[in-house]
């Protein structure tokens, strides 16, 4: 049971407004309009602040710029839900500038993945928020129409969410339940040792990456795993591992790793860094099947 009582944002309507920020890196101003016109066509005002468009090298801004905007869009009342604009890197320098205490105050929807992972991770961790890993503004631009679909579903559909693994790879069968956790797993990596280092125990743990290579991943698995962040967790669900080599060879990877364990581990979710990329809830109740091919989440992300 989570130390922290579980908040749920309200849900979405149409005419609502989503605040753009961007948490990591600077972002292609083209793809950003782009993708403000998918939101736009899903029926959703947007509003962002001027100076989101701010760079300091690789990071959109000085870590308190940042920062900043956030904290804001979760106090701003004419503002609903939140999305980034892009990943990168960056968000991990911002987590000591966060006001979780606002944000327990101000649960809001809040969608992002890739380098945001320690966002969703840390509102959960620290103020028990219930976020959504799903695509960006700038990614939207480009996006398969599954995505958008898949996004529009869970902010406007008032249902139960089941989502499907078609080319499902079984690694080891089996059925489990828990706390949808996880995403990208070099930036989980990066968590390790420190204060917003999330607790995976009774997870189903998603994982997630992009240009990494086999060995890489490797080192990344065997360091969470022996630093014990895996001990307890319920189950496995690996999303897309775009560019990291052939997908058979990081299944065997995740094979050898968990072999002892007990837990169900199922590959070929179509979430994370290729397309399609479809949005998942983290912070409720799944069900994990790996004969069905199916995660199943017991209960609804948002308030009625």
């Amino acid at each position: 049971m989570h130390p922290l009582q579980t908040k749920k944002p309200s849900r979405l309507v149409p005419g609502d407004t989503l605040g753009i920020i961007a948490p990591s890196s600077p972002f292609d101003k083209q793809k950003f309009a782009n993708g403000l016109s998918v939101l736009q066509e899903i029926g959703f005002r947007v509003f962002f602040p001027e100076n989101i468009f701010e760079q300091k090298g690789y990071l959109a801004g000085s870590d308190a710029h940042r920062a900043d905007i956030l904290n804001s869009m979760f106090t701003d009342p004419g503002v609903k839900g939140i999305i980034c604009a892009r990943g990168g890197y960056g968000a991990l320098r911002i987590l000591p500038l966060i006001d979780f205490a606002a944000i327990a105050l101000n649960p809001k929807v809040f969608i992002g993945c890739s380098d945001v992972t320690v966002l969703l991770n840390a509102f959960y961790s620290k103020c028990g928020l219930v976020s959504l890993h799903g695509p960006m503004v700038e990614s939207l631009a480009s996006a398969f129409d599954q995505t958008k679909q898949s996004l529009r579903r869970i902010l406007l559909r008032d249902e139960y969410l089941t989502v499907s693994c078609e080319d499902r790879v079984v690694i080891h069968p089996g059925q489990a339940s828990g706390i949808m956790a996880g995403g990208n797993l070099t930036t989980l990596c990066h968590l390790v040792g420190t204060p917003f280092a999330p607790d995976f125990s009774g997870r189903i743990l998603l994982l997630e990456d992009i240009g990494e290579s086999p060995y890489r991943i490797d080192r990344m698995l065997m360091h969470m795993k022996m630093a014990g962040c895996f001990e307890h967790i319920k189950g496995i669900v690996l999303g897309s591992f775009k560019g990291c080599g052939e997908p058979d060879l990081v299944y065997q990877i995740v094979d050898d790793i968990f072999s002892n364990d007990q837990i169900p581990v199922l590959a070929g979710f179509d979430i994370g860094h290729d397309e399609p990329n479809l949005t998942i809830p983290f912070g409720i109740s799944v069900s994990l099947d790996t004969s069905g091919g199916t995660l199943i989440f017991d209960e609804l992300p948002f308030c009625r």
